[in-house]
């Protein structure tokens, strides 16, 4: 009887520490999550893939039925998402897209065995066919000879005259040094120096700089040239004598710094319903020229890019250069 109650006690303090591992394993996988990115881009399904265009503004879940994240597509189709995942868990992930005039799409992510680097998805989205104009009776407005213009701006310096400045260097030759304030290089003969300065004034800066000995014995000058070098809108020239008085000679180039406003114009490129067209960082003042069912008309393109017969959106790339990037769809009842 004492034997069977000892195996009773163990028994039952066995089941007590597996419930509380049980508790303990639980607890845990619910504390110890992992970051899932789901990322990608979001285009426009077509067999021609220069008619695959980015879409913008997509309204993006993740869903594991239970709990839901959202976001948008970028202007470039760009998404990121960034899913809280239980360890223990593999259940799928239902990627869904929705957008006016589209077929909604779903896509399934697999959170089970993770691929290093993080998979790219690619939302191909299904446009719906738009009722034609012409099978309706009506006339489609027929947008042509579609041209861009706009403005650059960049600085420029302007040659708008020349300056001259002569100064000297009064010393006497041959006079030894004796440890003066100044003397020759060698040490040996006591030197002079004295200076010059210069300002091209407001808006202006002095450009290749000269100065030269023109009088006296020049072989034994020196010219300090750390002020002038580099140009700008004050130099100053300094020279040091070890001989009898020297003349010296300053001739500078003035240069005015101004703003310079050029007018270019380029021509988009149009795939079916769609126009496309880059541009420099430093633009201004951009407009769409084209004619519309034959007559000119000019189209400044604001700041909320609205035209009465396109739907426009602008990013701006991540390169170097900075590249505005500009894309109009038509609107319904026109044609290229």
């Amino acid at each position: 009887m004492r034997k069977k109650h000892i195996w009773t006690i163990i028994a039952a303090v066995s089941t007590v520490l597996l419930i509380l591992l049980l508790l303990y394993l639980h607890r845990r996988s619910i504390s110890v999550r992992q970051e899932i990115p789901v990322q990608g881009a979001v285009i426009r399904q077509d067999a021609d893939p220069d008619k695959q265009r980015p879409i913008a503004d997509v309204a993006i879940t993740l869903t594991d039925g239970v709990k839901t994240i959202e976001t948008r597509s970028e202007a470039s189709g760009y998404f990121k998402l960034v899913w809280q995942k239980n360890v223990l868990s593999e259940n799928p992930l239902t990627l869904s897209f929705r957008y006016p005039n589209y077929e909604p799409l779903n896509l399934t992510v697999q959170t089970g065995r993770l691929k290093t680097p993080p998979e790219l998805y690619v939302a191909a989205m299904i446009p719906i066919p738009l009722k034609s104009v012409a099978a309706s009776g009506l006339r489609e407005t027929v947008v042509s000879n579609v041209r861009v213009r706009y403005t650059l701006n960049s600085r420029e310096n302007t040659n708008v005259g020349s300056a001259v400045k002569v100064f000297q260097v009064v010393n006497k030759a041959n006079v030894p040094c004796n440890h003066q304030a100044r003397c020759s290089p060698d040490g040996l003969w006591k030197a002079s120096s004295a200076s010059a300065s210069m300002d091209a004034g407001p808006d202006n800066t002095f450009g290749n700089v000269r100065a030269t000995c023109i009088a006296g014995p020049c072989p034994f000058t020196r010219i300090d040239s750390s002020g002038f070098v580099h140009g700008g809108r004050n130099i100053h020239v300094s020279a040091l004598n070890w001989s009898d008085t020297a003349t010296f000679l300053i001739e500078a180039e003035v240069f005015r710094n101004s703003i310079i406003s050029n007018v270019r114009e380029s021509y988009p490129v149009i795939f079916d319903r769609t126009l496309n067209f880059t541009l420099p960082p430093t633009e201004e003042g951009v407009s769409l020229e084209a004619e519309i069912d034959g007559s000119p008309i000019v189209f400044p393109l604001s700041p909320d890019l609205n035209l009465s017969w396109a739907t426009c959106t602008v990013r701006t790339d991540t390169d170097k250069e900075k590249t505005t990037v500009y894309r109009c769809e038509l609107k319904p009842g026109y044609r290229f």
